[in-house]
């Protein structure tokens, strides 16, 4: 299927370039420094009207929406984006409001921000809303970017809890439906301050189809028909594919033991490298060998 939307997926921020920084207004130049050359500029840049298009901010993952919102349309206001606003979809009857659903429709920009990623889902899953975004995404010259949460979400295979330590212990990963853009990847994010690997490692093992993608601080990719991937930002993105797996005690051991995996495949992606999801191959921009 040729897919016309861009796909942009945001590990989240360091606290230096987060957009709740209180004096964003005095350091905005510090705090963005980060996304004026990386990530908030590369969205506006493949969208199809550039810093006319029509950007909607989707808060409904966040605990503190009413704060988040505005701070992401300064963030888009210092890039010379001034045609953003923000939808504060709380409820499940408001993903079925009219009025919701025409600024969606005329929306060439959908970034969804960080929080809980099964709060998303349970609000937005089924409805509406949920309708438009895919169909969007699938037939238009659309934009959705999500950060953390918003990121988490983009894909079939949805993580939703499990301990960062206790990763590799067999039940300890919690995994439902997201919003279903993309097939055959599962998204974590956070990926380095947090150490989450193990996470990755726990899901592909139970599924070694699905390719795991795990962003980092500072971190995006740009995915385009859900095939070819590019590294964005400052940090690291890891791969994790399973399909090589020899052997795994997943079945063997009880709830709460130990995983065992031989031979798991990991790739480190950094700014500017690519990946093929249907080939399985990786270029690195800036190869040894080139």
């Amino acid at each position: 299927m040729n897919i016309r939307g861009k796909l942009i997926i945001i590990g989240g921020a360091v606290d230096k370039g987060s957009f709740t920084e209180t004096d964003i207004d005095k350091n905005a130049s510090s705090n963005l420094k980060f996304f004026e050359t990386g990530i908030l500029k590369r969205i506006i840049s493949e969208s199809k009207h550039k810093e006319n298009s029509r950007i909607e901010v989707i808060t409904t993952a966040s605990s503190i929406p009413k704060e988040i919102g505005p701070e992401y349309v300064k963030a888009f206001e210092y890039l010379n984006a001034m045609n953003v606003g923000v939808l504060y979809i709380e409820k499940r009857e408001e993903a079925a409001d009219e009025n919701v659903l025409v600024r969606l429709k005329a929306a060439d920009i959908v970034i969804v921000t960080g929080g809980d990623q099964l709060r998303l889902t349970s609000i937005l899953g089924g409805t509406p809303f949920h309708d438009i975004l895919l169909d969007k995404y699938h037939n238009e010259e659309f934009v959705y970017a999500g950060t953390s949460a918003g990121a988490a979400a983009a894909s079939n295979n949805m993580i939703y809890q499990g301990s960062s330590s206790e990763a590799l212990l067999k039940g300890e990963v919690k995994i439902t439906s997201g919003l279903g853009l993309i097939d055959g990847v599962v998204i974590d994010t956070h990926f380095v301050r947090r150490g989450r690997i193990g996470r990755l490692f726990q899901t592909v093992v139970s599924n070694p189809r699905v390719l795991g993608i795990g962003l980092g601080e500072d971190t995006g990719l740009l995915i385009t028909n859900n095939t070819q991937m590019e590294a964005i930002g400052s940090g690291l993105v890891i791969l994790v594919d399973g399909r090589d797996i020899k052997d795994t005690n997943l079945t063997q051991v009880q709830l709460g033991q130990p995983i065992s995996i031989n031979n798991l495949v990991v790739h480190v992606m950094s700014m500017n490298d690519t990946y093929n999801i249907e080939t399985h191959t990786m270029q690195i921009e800036t190869s040894h060998y080139i």
